[in-house]
């Protein structure tokens, strides 16, 4: 009777010590971090987010919460403090993580094919060419950006500018350059289809489109989560519902997108420009954009 009792109790150990064992695997009470950027539709992102988050905790026993940023700016900072566990990431933070912060890209995101980043003037202006810029002032985005700022300061090496604006949005660009604060603005061809209807007194004129095309982003995976977790947590979002990721924008099925050129862009700009800036730095005026 002890010796059968003694048995069930051995087994009855080794059954616990598996469960903690799965637990621990799958980092059941640690919390996870979902980091975006979402600029001023913060409700918006919440709510575009609920079921996803639920769905996560209740798979891997964390606590998870989403953290949006109002622009990249934030997300850099975010990032580079390895503060976000999962990163909703558009290419420029993208490229950023992998290559500066060893972040591991795990799924492409939703986005427009062939995206182009773009420098617009208004109609009337006498601007007509990159190098007319010369001593004249832009508006940019924020670093990490793309669009608003890695490649329009990488087509415009060589230049000093009399100033640059750093924008938050890039509805703000257009709104720089159409109170004429702001002599040309960049952002993406697809921002500036979506605001331009909110300047109706205004006409704009595309000054440049990159003929490289943006790839899209990436859910991306701190390199503070332990390897196996993060296997886990792949396999985990890859098994969700398709309505889950339809909501949130990610392609279980998709391939990586190649980084490599974004990520030459982003290495030649911090080069000869440094991003670790805020509106009012002296850096910003003039602006040299080039080495030395």
């Amino acid at each position: 009777m002890n010796s059968r009792y003694s048995r069930r109790l051995f087994l009855l150990q080794l059954f616990f010590l598996a469960a903690c064992g799965s637990r621990s695997l799958q980092g059941e009470g640690e919390e996870l971090i979902i980091g975006t950027v979402s600029y001023s539709e913060g409700q918006q992102t919440l709510s575009q987010y609920d079921r996803l988050i639920n769905y996560l905790g209740e798979k891997t026993g964390s606590l998870v919460r989403l953290e949006p940023a109002f622009n990249e700016n934030k997300a850099l900072e975010r990032i580079r403090n390895r503060s976000w566990s999962l990163v909703f990431a558009p290419p420029g933070l993208a490229a950023i993580a992998i290559t500066q912060q060893q972040y591991r890209p795990l799924f492409t995101l939703e986005g427009v094919q062939n995206l182009r980043s773009i420098l617009v003037v208004q109609e009337n202006s006498p601007i007509r060419s990159l190098k007319d810029l010369a001593n004249k002032t832009v508006a940019l985005g924020q670093p990490g950006s793309a669009t608003g700022f890695y490649l329009p300061i990488y087509n415009l090496y060589g230049l000093t500018l009399a100033e640059i604006l750093l924008a938050p949005t890039p509805k703000t660009i257009l709104s720089l350059v159409a109170e004429g604060k702001a002599d040309a603005g960049a952002l993406s061809q697809r921002e500036f289809n979506v605001y331009k209807t909110q300047f109706p007194q205004i006409s704009f004129r595309v000054l440049y489109t990159d003929p490289h095309s943006v790839p899209l982003g990436s859910v991306l995976i701190s390199p503070t989560i332990e390897r196996n977790r993060q296997e886990f947590i792949r396999q985990v979002l890859s098994e969700a519902a398709s309505v889950l990721a339809q909501e949130t924008g990610y392609v279980p099925t998709g391939s990586i997108p190649d980084y490599r050129y974004m990520i030459s862009v982003v290495e030649r700009v911090k080069s000869i420009f440094p991003y670790e800036l805020q509106p009012g730095s002296a850096q910003l005026k003039p602006a040299r954009l080039f080495k030395g």
